[in-house]
C-alpha cells in the first residue's frame, strides 16, 4: 500500500511541475500578446501628445512672422493694437497664452493678462535667441497649471533676433482627450517627473525614487519583476491601476520625455491558468485510467494464479481417478450415453422454456386475432352446414388475413429482435414506420392516443438501417405516450417530408413541451418521475448516436402551438441510384 502511495504522491508532483510550467509559457505567451496592444497604445498616445505639440511649435512659428511685430518692436505701434491680433490667435488655436518678450526677457506683450516675468535665463528663450526654435516644459506660477512652452525667434530686418514669442500650450487641454482612458500611460521627463498622465492621480509624482523630492507626493509602491522577457509590475495604488500591470517605456527625444504604459496582466494570467488548469486535468484524467488498468491488471493476474493453482489440484485429483476411470469405461460410456440423452432433453427443455418466454411476451398482441380466427372458423362450419359456402369462403378469406397479420406482428417483432451490425443501405422508410406502429399499435390503445400518420403511396427510400431506425422512430413515439400521460387530448402525428438530398420524419405530441431543450440529447437527462419503470434519460442519447452513425442529425424543440416535436433527419437516395 505505502509504494503505491508513494507513486501516486509523485505523479501529482509530477503533474504540478507540469501545470506550472505550462501556466509559465501561457503566461509568457500571453504576455506576448499584451505587449504588442500596449506598444500599440503608448504609440497612439504619444502620436496624440507629439501632434498637439507640434500644432502648438507651428503656431509659435508662424506667429513670429506675424508682420505687425517688428513694427511694435521699434515702437512704431502700440501694444494694444496688436494685442487683439495675437488674442484672436491664442483663442482659435487654443493657445494658454501667447507672449511677447524683448532680448532681455521682458514681456512686451501678453494676451492672457498673466503677471508679466522676465524670461531670461530661461533654456527656451536662450534657445530662441540662438535663432532655433525652444521647447520645455513646466509648472507655470503664473498660471497656475502645467504648460508646455514653445519659443521662436522675432528676426529683425537687418537678421539678428530682436525678440521672443513664447506660445504657453496647456497640459490639461491635451489629457482632456484620453483622460480615465485604458491602460494607463503617463511621460516623464528627464528629472523622473511625471509631467502629464491619463491618471491624475499620477501627474506630478516623482517616477524614479532617487530623484524624489520631498516636497511631491511619492510614486505608488510596487515591486518589477521579468517574466518571459517582460517587465512585470505588481502594484498598490487602489482601484484606478492594475494589480499586476505589463509595463512598457517608450523614448520620445523629440520633445525630451519617455512615455510609459501600465497594461492589465490579468487576461494573461487568467489564460495561463486556464491553460494549466486543462493540462492538469487531462494528466489526472491519463493517470486515473493507468491507475485503473493497472489495478484490473493485478486483478487478472491474481485470479489468473488463482485459476491455476487450481487447475494443478484438480490435475492430480484426474491423476489419481485415471485408474479408476480406466476399469470403468464400460459404465462410463454407458453413463456418457445417458448423459447425452439428458442434455438433449435440457436442450429441448430450454428450447421450449424460450418459447413459453416469447409466447408470453407476445400473447396480448396475438390473442384477439386467434379468438377472431376461432369464430370466423365456428361461423364457416355453420355456413357449410347450411349450404352457403360463398359465406363460408368470405370467412376462410378473413380468416386467412388475420393469420397473415399475425404473422407480420411475429415477423417484426423478430427483426426487431434481432442484433443489425451491417453498414448503412437503402432502406424504406415508410415501411420502418409502419412496422413501428403496428409493434406499438397496442400500447397506442390502450393509452386512448389518437395516432396521426398519412401513408405515402410509393416507398421513400433513405440511407440507413432498418433494424436502428425502427429503433429511433419507436423510441420517439414511445418518449410522446409517456409525455401525454396527464394530457388532454393526446395525439402523435407523424410527418414524412422530402426536400432536396434530405428526408425529413417528424414526431410530435401534444404533451407539456420540453423544459430544456438544449439538454434532451444529454446521456442520463430524463424528465420523468424518479422512481418510474422507465426514465434512465438513455433513450434519446441513444437514438443521437443511432442517426449519427449512418450520416444522419436529430433535433428537438417545442412547437409553437404546444407539445413537443422531433424532427430526423435522413440522407434521401438520390434519383439517379434509384434508377
Amino acid at each position: 500500500m505505502r509504494p503505491r502511495l508513494l507513486v501516486i504522491a509523485a505523479f501529482l508532483a509530477a503533474v504540478s511541475a507540469f501545470a506550472g510550467a505550462v501556466w509559465w509559457y501561457g503566461y509568457g505567451a500571453g504576455l506576448d500578446q499584451l505587449e504588442q496592444r500596449a506598444r500599440s497604445d503608448l504609440a497612439l498616445a504619444s502620436d496624440s501628445l507629439t501632434s498637439e505639440l507640434r500644432r502648438m511649435r507651428e503656431v509659435a512659428v508662424l506667429t513670429a512672422d506675424h508682420p505687425q511685430l517688428p513694427p511694435l518692436l521699434a515702437g512704431a505701434v502700440e501694444a494694444e493694437t496688436v494685442r487683439p491680433v495675437l488674442q484672436e490667435i491664442a483663442d482659435k488655436t487654443g493657445a494658454l497664452d501667447i507672449v511677447l518678450a524683448d532680448r532681455d526677457g521682458r514681456a512686451v506683450l501678453t494676451t492672457a493678462g498673466a503677471p508679466r516675468i522676465n524670461h531670461s535665463g530661461r533654456a527656451h528663450f536662450a534657445r530662441a535667441l540662438d535663432g532655433a526654435l525652444g521647447l520645455s516644459h513646466l509648472v507655470s506660477p503664473a498660471y497656475g497649471r502645467r504648460t508646455f512652452v514653445f519659443a521662436a525667434p522675432v528676426f529683425s530686418d537687418a537678421g539678428p533676433v530682436q525678440a521672443a514669442l513664447i506660445v504657453y500650450a496647456d497640459v490639461e487641454t491635451v489629457e482632456a482627450a484620453w483622460r480615465g482612458a485604458r491602460p494607463a500611460v503617463f511621460f516623464t521627463d528627464a528629472r523622473g517627473l511625471i509631467f502629464l498622465s491619463n491618471r491624475s492621480e499620477l501627474v506630478l509624482r516623482p517616477r524614479l525614487h532617487d530623484q524624489a523630492s520631498g516636497q511631491l507626493t511619492p510614486f505608488v509602491h510596487y515591486d518589477a519583476q521579468t517574466v518571459g522577457g517582460h517587465e512585470v509590475w505588481r502594484l498598490d495604488a487602489g482601484r484606478y491601476l492594475p494589480r499586476r500591470a505589463l509595463h512598457l517605456t517608450l523614448d520620445l527625444p523629440v520633445i525630451g520625455m519617455v512615455g510609459e504604459v501600465l497594461l492589465d496582466a490579468a487576461p494573461a494570467r487568467q489564460i495561463a491558468f486556464l491553460q494549466a488548469a486543462v493540462a492538469a486535468a487531462i494528466c489526472l484524467t491519463f493517470g486515473l485510467l493507468l491507475l485503473v488498468a493497472t489495478q484490473r491488471r493485478r486483478t487478472l493476474a491474481m485470479l489468473n494464479t488463482q485459476l491455476e493453482q487450481r487447475v494443478r489440484a484438480r490435475t492430480v485429483e484426474l491423476t489419481v481417478l485415471n485408474a479408476d476411470l480406466r476399469r470403468e469405461v464400460a459404465e462410463r460410456r454407458a453413463a456418457e450415453a445417458l448423459l447425452q440423452k439428458a442434455q438433449d432433453e435440457l436442450v429441448q427443455a430450454g428450447k421450449l422454456s424460450a418459447l413459453g418466454q416469447m409466447s408470453a411476451g407476445i400473447s396480448h398482441e396475438l390473442n384477439q386475432p386467434l379468438m377472431a380466427i376461432r369464430s370466423f372458423a365456428e361461423n364457416a362450419q355453420n355456413f357449410l352446414s347450411r349450404d352457403k359456402p360463398e359465406v363460408a369462403a368470405q370467412n376462410l378469406g378473413r380468416i386467412s388475413e388475420l393469420a397473415r397479420r399475425m404473422g407480420r406482428i411475429i415477423s417484426n417483432l423478430r427483426a426487431f429482435a434481432r442484433q443489425e451490425d451491417e453498414p448503412p443501405k437503402d432502406v424504406d422508410i415508410v415501411a420502418v414506420i409502419d412496422a413501428v406502429l403496428e409493434m406499438i399499435g397496442p400500447r397506442v390503445a390502450q393509452e386512448g392516443v389518437q395516432l396521426h400518420w398519412t401513408r405515402p403511396a410509393a416507398p421513400v427510400m433513405v440511407r440507413g438501417g432498418e433494424v436502428r431506425l425502427q429503433q429511433v422512430i419507436l423510441n420517439l413515439v414511445s418518449n410522446g405516450i409517456d409525455a401525454m400521460e396527464d394530457s388532454d387530448p393526446k395525439v402523435i402525428t407523424i410527418t414524412l417530408a422530402a426536400e432536396g438530398p434530405l428526408t425529413r420524419v417528424s414526431v410530435r405530441d401534444t404533451g407539456p413541451g420540453i423544459a430544456e431543450p438544449e439538454k434532451i440529447f444529454d446521456p442520463f437527462y430524463s424528465t420523468k418521475a424518479v422512481g418510474a419503470a422507465e426514465g434512465m434519460g438513455l433513450g434519446l442519447s441513444i437514438s443521437y448516436g443511432l442517426v449519427q452513425s449512418f450520416g444522419g442529425a436529430i433535433r428537438g424543440q417545442n412547437h409553437p402551438d404546444g407539445g413537443a416535436i422531433f424532427t430526423v433527419e435522413l440522407q434521401a437516395l438520390r434519383q439517379e441510384a434509384a434508377a
